[in-house]
């Protein structure tokens, strides 16, 4: 098993689910976060905004549908512009229900 952790844009959140649920992904957790990745913050006028908002999925998935995850969170989330977000990858070795 896979952990798929994902920061996107706000605005593509719905969009991301969406095309999950379509691809037939439905359980993830979902986390508003704050920070910054390359682009150091932004800049509007006067004002600097040095974290920005983010949402963070966390998704946890067979080996065999990592690749199609990941593409689809690519394409619902991205916009073309910096600051679109950031998918991570790990290996789980075990997930244990809290129900017995």
């Amino acid at each position: 098993m896979k952990m798929i952790y994902a920061i996107i844009r706000p605005e593509k959140e719905s969009e991301v689910v969406a095309s999950l649920e379509r691809g037939g992904i439905y359980p993830y957790t979902r986390l508003p976060v704050s920070g910054r990745g390359r682009q150091r913050g932004i800049q509007v006028g006067p004002v600097r905004y040095e974290e920005i908002a983010k949402i963070s999925l966390m998704l946890v998935v067979e080996d065999a549908d990592v690749e199609r995850v990941v593409e689809t969170i690519q394409i619902a989330a991205c916009t073309g512009n910096p600051g679109d977000g950031k998918i991570f990858i790990s290996t789980l070795t075990e997930a244990l229900a809290i129900r017995k």
